[in-house]
């Protein structure tokens, strides 16, 4: 973790120096302080239950393998009508974190250090400094990410207008557009 970014609320360093052979089973049952900063910096109403169950393993030659679970309980605003809706999520962790001075973290890059990506493949490494990883964090981005950006109350609607009584908005260049072409 770099030194300006801020430290994840269910924040669970592992001494990647000292893993064990078969790895070490890491769970974050996140109290209710934690919970509490959870949902103020995702912006929900509250988070009534978070709990990640990870398996931190060796990867390669000396990288490591986050696998695991997050599960959570929810509460966001309806965009609509502010209402409160619950939700649950469940979504698989999963992430690979290599030494940054690695090769195996160098590669993907071509050579103008262009970042080349698969879009269907999985994600790139993150890369570390020092001996620790913080698997809590990584298990918070993939909370994040499950998170509905636009939740609804069941059987809510968002009101539209009826496009057939908005007159359409010429902009400029259909203008000049429309002129050029009558001269033509």
């Amino acid at each position: 973790m770099m030194p300006d970014e801020t430290q994840s609320p269910v924040s669970f360093k592992v001494n990647v120096a000292r893993l064990p052979q078969k790895g070490m089973a890491v769970t974050v049952d996140a109290d209710a302080a934690q919970r509490a900063a959870l949902a103020e910096v995702h912006g929900l109403t509250s988070v009534e239950r978070y709990k990640a169950d990870l398996l931190v393993t060796k990867w390669k030659r000396n990288g490591v393998k986050v696998r695991g679970r997050v599960q959570a309980a929810i509460t966001q605003a309806c965009v609509v009508t502010l209402e409160p809706v619950e939700a649950v999520i469940d979504e698989d962790v999963e992430g690979v974190f290599l030494p940054e001075d690695s090769k195996l973290a160098r590669q993907g890059f071509n050579a103008a250090g262009e970042i080349l990506l698969d879009a269907e493949g999985p994600d790139a490494p993150e890369t570390f400094t020092g001996d620790t990883i913080d698997a809590g964090a990584l298990a918070e981005e993939f909370f994040g990410l499950a998170i509905d950006p636009y939740p609804r109350k069941t059987g809510v609607a968002v009101a539209s207008t009826d496009d057939d009584d908005v007159e359409p908005v010429e902009s400029e260049f259909q203008k000049k557009l429309r002129l050029i072409s009558k001269k033509l």
